[in-house]
């Protein structure tokens, strides 16, 4: 690859190391470092932890995009670079900003938050199109109520020409699709 490509993760940030969720977000910074990508998330614990130190166990770089917001929280030891932000939204649309491609994996409020905002913004076109997984089952009801709406009733920005969130039913592919798609863009 002539140019460093970033995938930015998101998710919880309570799984702890030996929580399954926090094991299966390892085994994705593995998956995605393997692949030659650096890995983009929160900065913070749980699942942002666990990618980050994945990628770091493996050799791969990492980003740590953080808020001034979060007044206690702590950048995880895995973060090679820390990008800092004031605000949740100003950190949000950095971690959008930063990447070449996306994965959801298992969350809260802010994951439903950073799926639906990268989901419209692609729907939109309101960024160029990059890849994006959600890691395992957990989205899929969310994805499919959605898209009921969205193919129901046609718009010039709809899903029905081909599917802007791919089900990656493990972290080996989520990191496969998502080079799968970059090599046809920029031909690693």
């Amino acid at each position: 690859m002539s140019e460093e490509l970033i995938v930015t993760v998101f998710g919880s940030s309570r799984p702890r190391e030996g929580d399954a969720d926090y094991e299966e977000a390892r085994v994705l910074g593995r998956a995605l470092t393997k692949h030659g990508f650096a890995v983009c998330s929160g900065g913070y614990g749980g699942v942002m932890e666990a990618v980050s130190r994945g990628a770091k166990e493996s050799g791969g770089k990492t980003y740590g995009v953080t808020a001034e917001f979060f007044k206690t929280a702590k950048t995880n030891p895995w973060i090679d670079v820390e990008v800092r932000k004031k605000t949740w939204d100003e950190r949000l649309f950095e971690l959008i900003r930063f990447a070449n491609g996306f994965v959801a994996c298992k969350g809260g409020t802010g994951t439903l938050v950073e799926l639906a905002v990268v989901w419209e913004m692609l729907n939109k076109s309101v960024i160029t199109a990059k890849p994006f997984a959600v890691l395992g089952n957990f989205w899929e009801p969310v994805l499919k109520r959605v898209r009921e709406v969205e193919l129901a009733h046609p718009a010039p920005w709809s899903e029905a020409n081909e599917r802007l969130v791919y089900v990656a039913a493990t972290a080996g592919d989520a990191a496969n699709h998502l080079a799968g798609k970059l090599k046809q863009t920029y031909g690693f």
